[in-house]
């Protein structure tokens, strides 16, 4: 069987919380937000959503010179960090390492591992390879994801859309790390997820630009703390 490799938690950074994450409860029916106290480390605060069995995380600075607040300053607030959850992380951090990508930070924990790597090696995000433990956990989520399977809100995290000076490039070395197949398009088909690559609209802001989800209320289209949110 092959090794799983899903889209878990897509990241948007802003200057504060608010209103962000009141417009995250009102269009998706998500609600009672994990508050990491961990991501302190990083001199942040967050708000992390479960929708289905992934989630949404806002985050904000809280102090000076935080790699998100040097991000706000140069582009502004929007999408910034991507989480995949898969079964052979192994594999992958050996891939990162034959490709000389840079680790920005590691964790290993019994429930749950991590890799960041930097965004400047993988073009258009911040991008996290982690492994649940058991697999579909998801320490991150909170204490009701911790070594266990919670309930979120009824919908799903179905793709992200990457916006990039050379998509092709891009989806090679995300492809490369991740160890998945390019599909049509530059697109990453992923396991019941995808990542989608596009050049930047003309005068349009460049990284995680664009994340779909499944939630109630009929289909739309949102714009969310510098991000296109499709619902659908």
């Amino acid at each position: 069987m092959s090794q799983r490799v899903r889209l878990r938690q897509a990241v948007f950074v802003a200057d504060e919380l608010e209103p962000l994450c009141g417009e995250l409860e009102r269009e998706l029916g998500v609600t009672d937000p994990f508050h990491d106290p961990g991501v302190g480390e990083f001199g942040l605060r967050n708000a992390v959503y479960a929708l289905g069995d992934c989630f949404l995380e806002v985050i904000a600075p809280v102090q000076a010179e935080t790699a998100a607040g040097r991000y706000i300053e140069r582009f502004g607030a929007g999408g910034y960090m991507v989480l995949f959850d898969l079964e052979d992380l192994d594999a992958a951090r050996a891939r990162v390492e034959r490709l000389g990508v840079r680790v920005v930070w590691r964790i290993d924990l019994p429930d749950i591992a991590g890799t960041h790597l930097h965004p400047a090696d993988m073009a258009g995000a911040i991008v996290s390879l982690d492994r649940s433990e058991p697999y579909g956990t998801w320490r991150w989520g909170g204490p009701a994801w911790a070594g266990q399977v919670g309930e979120g809100a009824p919908g799903a995290l179905n793709a992200i859309t990457v916006a990039v000076g050379d998509p092709g490039a891009a989806a090679a070395r995300w492809s490369e790390v991740l160890g998945v197949e390019r599909g049509e398009g530059q697109a990453l088909q992923l396991d019941g997820g995808a990542v989608r690559f596009r050049e930047p609209a003309p005068g349009g802001r460049r990284g995680l630009v664009e994340i779909d989800v499944s939630a109630p209320g009929g289909a739309r289209e949102i714009e969310l703390g510098g991000v296109l949110l499709r619902i659908g």
